[in-house]
């Protein structure tokens, strides 16, 4: 325990970067950055991420793109693709057009290459493809297929980050270009998937494995789990969603662990990763809470506390 406490109290030069764990978490473009780790999971849950997911779920490939506007049309025309319409136009077309909308993307005729556009999510994942690491999409929905794929890549000696997206203050010009806003379903779906890491990783120390940053927001998917659905219908971004008319996406962005599918950027595009073997399912609703409180399997048994510390 002492040796542990020694090397928790050592300055790291890279201390921003969390560099003295496998597996790092840090909030949006700027945390990506700072983190430089070999493979990276974008969690924007509302809705980037969930939206990739059921794209990919249906066998389409996902081009990412920052932003919406004439450089996004050039883009899918150039790539022969179809670009993502916006949330509003999609809901009044019938079938809906593919967009930003989880159900629209249930619900739409399918698409062989769809770009879509997103300011948070697909920048997060262009500019660390960029560096060469490894990009997955994860979500609520496929927090334990994810989960695996990450731990394959711990077992091969890479390191970590799962990226929680956020999103964006309104700017003075009305844009939402201003500073970052945590978003708690992007704390809880980045928490969803880390909770299943621990457990696939309890042979391990995972004191030495996990940031505390990664370690909270496990322990906060933790405890919400059981209200999950309240959790994100009640939160700031899902409000905004349901004042807009979208409470379906919100519904389908809290269903968790209904998808075994992981959207890995391979060039430009997400698709289906050939190695996530997984064959988690459906996770019960009170099974998390119950791990906890019985302290048998769950975070309680495999994250020990930092040494040094109650």
């Amino acid at each position: 325990m002492r040796t542990e406490a020694r090397r928790f109290r050592q300055v790291t030069t890279d201390y921003l970067g969390q560099a003295a764990h496998q597996v790092r978490l840090e909030w949006g473009p700027e945390g990506a950055a700072a983190l430089a780790a070999d493979a990276l999971i974008v969690v924007d849950v509302l809705s980037f991420s969930t939206a990739v997911c059921v794209a990919v779920e249906r066998g389409m490939s996902v081009l990412p793109f920052p932003m919406r506007g004439a450089e996004a049309a050039a883009f899918a025309r150039q790539r022969r693709a179809v670009l993502a319409a916006g949330r509003t136009h999609s809901a009044v077309t019938d079938p809906p057009s593919p967009s930003l909308s989880p159900a629209s993307l249930r619900d739409c005729d399918l698409v062989p290459r769809l770009v879509l556009p997103s300011p948070n999510g697909s920048t997060i994942a262009q500019a660390h493809a960029a560096t060469g690491g490894q990009v997955a999409a994860g979500c609520l929905r496929n927090a334990g297929a994810v989960a695996h794929w990450a731990a394959a890549r711990l077992n091969g000696g890479s390191t970590v980050a799962v990226v929680p997206a956020g999103e964006r203050w309104p700017a003075p010009d009305g844009t939402h270009d201003g500073p970052l806003r945590p978003a708690i379903e992007d704390l809880l779906g980045a928490g969803a998937i880390l909770w299943h890491l621990a457990r696939l990783t309890s042979g391990t120390r995972p004191v030495t494995r996990f940031s505390p940053e990664a370690t909270l927001s496990a322990e906060a998917f933790a405890a919400a789990q059981p209200l999950l659905e309240d959790r994100l219908l009640a939160c700031v971004s899902g409000q905004e969603l349901i004042q807009r008319g979208f409470a379906a996406d919100v519904a389908i962005a809290a269903e968790l662990d209904v998808s075994t599918v992981v959207p890995v950027l391979k060039g430009e595009a997400f698709e289906s990763a050939s190695d996530a073997a997984y064959g988690g399912g459906v996770v019960p609703r009170d099974r998390v809470a119950d791990d906890i409180v019985g302290g048998g399997h769950g975070l309680g048994a495999v994250f020990e506390p930092i040494a040094g510390q109650p």
